[in-house]
């Protein structure tokens, strides 16, 4: 759906400035804006703040891009044709690859930022670079990741804020995240496949256009439990999910055995796969949609997308990271937040 001239535009995070997050910024900046100039109907964004670490970025990358400094969100549809818009005086130093507290400090003070402007409305999404939870935790960040700041921050609770990972080959979700493969089975339970699924299923009606979402449950064991013989979770907790989930009008299917649910032609039978683990969920995003695969918050009232993969340090400022999942998470965010706006 295409963007309107009244759209704000989308708030991007700088990350952690020694990964690659400023050079894949300004990367994607002279692709999406090539876009734009060919008729596409996308919407500006702009960074906030880090200047100086993006000048960096663009001198190691050999890259064309103006930096044009912008005082307020709305001055970035104007500024965004002849460069890229930077927000607000929030800056640092570009040392690709080394970390820093200083480096960390910029980075949460560039997420608070982007953060504060969607929520109040001056953005019309969010789009975060990749961070490094460590180092942000040594300047105070108390969240488990992005994903929670930015729940609290709307007000709405961790467990409301579900994860998905979206290419053009898969979306998927999975229902456990950052926690210990041991933990897993006492963690699934139907009242949360129940929340996570009507949480999924009202997204991609409001925030992708499917009008009756097809969310396939994969099993936890092998072969679905074979009947007990492999674990009781599949009969006893996500079989009666399912079931409680279609007697809503859910359309709900599963549970479905885990090694043949991503096929070529099983994955033509639904519109996203609810996983029960972190790794269920996220390899075959990674092995199908790497370079392009998107991290999209559901259940908040704003948009939130940000490309699926880490800081990757050890290759900042080489000329080796691929934007691709950045443009891809901009195109994605600027889609949502025009079909939002279309309804309201």
């Amino acid at each position: 759906m295409p963007a309107t001239r009244t759209t704000p535009p989308i708030a991007v995070s700088l990350g952690d400035p020694a990964g690659i997050g400023p050079e894949i910024i300004a990367e994607a900046w002279t692709m999406i804006s090539a876009v734009r100039r060919g008729g596409a109907h996308l919407p500006p964004f702009y960074v906030a703040g880090g200047a100086q670490v993006l000048a960096g970025a663009v001198a190691s990358r050999g890259l064309n891009v103006p930096l044009i400094a912008i005082s307020h969100p709305q001055a970035a549809a104007a500024a965004f044709v002849n460069g890229l818009p930077v927000l607000g005086a929030l800056d640092g130093a570009y040392t690709p690859g080394v970390p820093s507290r200083g480096g960390a400090a910029l980075a949460l003070a560039s997420l608070t930022q982007a953060v504060r402007a969607v929520v109040a409305g001056a953005a019309s999404a969010l789009v975060t670079a990749p961070i490094a939870k460590a180092r942000l935790a040594e300047v105070g960040f108390a969240h488990p990741g992005q994903t929670e700041f930015v729940a609290e921050a709307c007000g709405i609770a961790a467990q409301d804020a579900v994860m998905m990972l979206a290419g053009p080959h898969l979306r998927s979700v999975p229902l456990t995240v950052h926690v210990a493969l041991a933990a897993v089975p006492g963690l699934i339970t139907q009242g949360l496949i129940l929340r996570r699924a009507r949480i999924i299923a009202a997204a991609l009606r409001r925030d992708f256009g499917i009008p009756s979402p097809r969310i396939a449950v994969a099993a936890l064991n092998p072969h679905a439990g074979e009947d007990g013989r492999m674990g009781q979770e599949d009969a006893a907790v996500i079989a009666p999910a399912i079931a409680a989930l279609r007697a809503e009008g859910i359309d709900a299917s599963g549970p479905h055995p885990a090694d043949a649910l991503f096929t070529p032609r099983a994955r033509a039978t639904y519109d996203v796969a609810l996983c029960m683990y972190h790794d269920q969920a996220l390899i075959p995003i990674k092995a199908l949609d790497f370079d392009e695969g998107v991290n999209v918050t559901l259940g908040l009232p704003v948009v939130r997308t940000s490309p699926d993969h880490g800081t990757a340090f050890a290759i900042a400022g080489k000329k080796l990271a691929d934007p691709g999942a950045l443009c891809a998470a901009l195109r994605m965010a600027g889609e949502c937040a025009a079909r939002r706006a279309a309804v309201r």
